[in-house]
């Protein structure tokens, strides 16, 4: 059985099996995005999207397969129930590492709409994947510095106009949008800079969500709110293709948006702001005391970030 194989074999096997699935799959993905570019055919382009989707979800698919027959990783996921394809969520969870992504396609995939998470523009450069999220239509972010906003003012907003552009694109066909709220994966150097408050998590970033929604002008209305939880400690990508991540639990929120905060003017209205900011402190105080329980539980001592 591959499961037996040891670490130092059983990465690169699971690593190469997953390289090859991508090479297969990135073929008629690239071909029908070609044809999607040049037939500026409205129907033709939402069914050529529709194509798209269904062979990254095979990707996805393949890569499950590849993940039960290599590893022994014992999965306990509660909150799937009552999910449905047809309808918009926003998706948000907690980020530890790379792995994160994949544990979330795995437990989504088929289950609700294509997810898609926003990215950095340099990573449209990232080798075969990242034409690979271009034609999917996930949004690319461009980030600009604070000293690089003094020196032109002119670009202020333009990543919040580029959200409102992306999103129009999922108005028509349902779509999961997950925003990891920390923003970037906790460390300790992230957790001691920030001065988080929190005992597992970094300061949640509510303006993303915030601008999703808004530009969704009231599509979403749910929200998945997802906590990932290993047991064995903080698990890497790498650890898990290599078989070294024993369990892995995932606990789904699924809630409904209060209806006041699906539109508002996150930039300028303050008092909005206010509240939308409360309602996801909130939020991430229960997934901070979620997580303690689940510590707890297991009988094992957190990461100490500070």
């Amino acid at each position: 059985m591959l499961r037996n194989l040891p670490p130092v074999l059983l990465g690169p096997l699971s690593f190469g099996m997953m390289a090859l699935n991508t090479l297969f799959w990135v073929v008629p993905l690239y071909t029908i995005t070609l044809f999607k570019l040049i037939v500026p055919i409205p129907a033709w382009r939402r069914l050529c999207t529709r194509c798209l989707i269904s062979i990254a979800e095979g990707w996805i698919s393949v890569n499950n397969a590849v993940f039960h027959h290599t590893q022994r990783t014992q999965w306990e996921v509660h909150g799937l129930e009552g999910l449905k394809r047809n309808e918009w969520y926003l998706v948000t969870a907690n980020h530890q590492s790379w792995l994160d992504i994949f544990v979330l396609q795995r437990i989504f995939n088929r289950r609700i709409p294509f997810l898609k998470f926003f990215i950095k523009q340099e990573l449209i450069w990232f080798p075969v994947m990242g034409l690979a999220w271009w034609a999917l239509d996930f949004p690319f972010m461009k980030r600009y510095s604070r000293e690089k906003l003094a020196r032109r003012p002119e670009l202020r907003g333009k990543d919040l106009e580029t959200t409102r552009k992306m999103c129009e694109r999922f108005k028509d066909v349902p779509v999961s949008i997950i925003n990891f709220l920390e923003g970037t994966r906790i460390t300790a150097v992230k957790y001691r800079k920030q001065q988080s408050p929190y005992r597992h998590l970094l300061n949640p970033k509510a303006g993303g969500i915030a601008f999703v929604l808004a530009a969704m002008n009231e599509r979403i209305q749910t929200l998945l709110n997802v906590t990932i939880f290993y047991p064995d400690g903080k698990a890497s990508f790498w650890e898990f293709l290599q078989g070294k991540t024993p369990r892995i639990v995932v606990l789904i929120e699924k809630l409904a948006i209060p209806h006041e905060l699906l539109l508002g003017d996150y930039s300028n209205d303050e008092g909005f702001r206010a509240q939308f900011q409360a309602w996801v402190r909130t939020l991430w105080q229960q997934k901070d005391a979620r997580l303690a329980r689940l510590y707890a539980d297991a009988g094992r001592q957190p990461p100490d970030y500070s």
